[in-house]
């Protein structure tokens, strides 16, 4: 299952980069043999207007046709990391061959959209900047795939 983490603005080079590209190495190398990934992102401009829906549209745009799209959302479902590791592993084994994960703009993803995905997923109610959630996701990824295979980066 690719995946694909569809997230509003640009991510410059520095700390956070780093991380996310070391999270991502990591993911591939592990998921690859677990019918996981590659791992990409896609990033949509946040500067050509529209508010909220107009990032909504371009969004759509993006989206892998087919793709099972999942919200990050303070307002979605906090779960575990095993928890969604198993949610990942559902959704390689129910035969899905693309996963989107969306993290929207500085207000958010727009409530049309949101609605739209199939799973929305909240890294807690606090409010996190959408660039520190990209290195969180990034991470989520690389332990889930790391709880299937085994290894023990993930201690229970």
């Amino acid at each position: 299952m690719r995946v694909h983490i569809v997230a509003v603005g640009r991510l410059r080079s520095g700390p956070q980069k780093d991380l996310i590209d070391d999270y991502f190495k990591r993911f591939d190398r592990t998921g690859r043999a677990l019918g996981l990934g590659p791992l990409r992102v896609i990033e949509v401009d946040d500067r050509k207007g529209g508010g909220m829906a107009g990032e909504a549209e371009r969004i759509r745009r993006v989206l892998p046709a087919g793709s099972t799209v999942v919200a990050l959302d303070e307002r979605g479902r906090i779960e575990s990391s095993p928890a969604f590791a198993q949610r990942l592993a559902g959704w390689r084994d129910g035969g899905r061959s693309d996963l989107a994960l969306v993290i929207g703009g500085a207000d958010g993803i727009d409530p049309t959209l949101r609605e739209e995905a199939e799973f929305t997923l909240s890294f807690g109610k606090m409010v996190w900047p959408h660039m520190l959630v990209r290195v969180m996701l990034a991470e989520q990824l690389y332990r889930a795939a790391s709880i299937l295979a085994g290894a023990p980066y993930h201690r229970i």
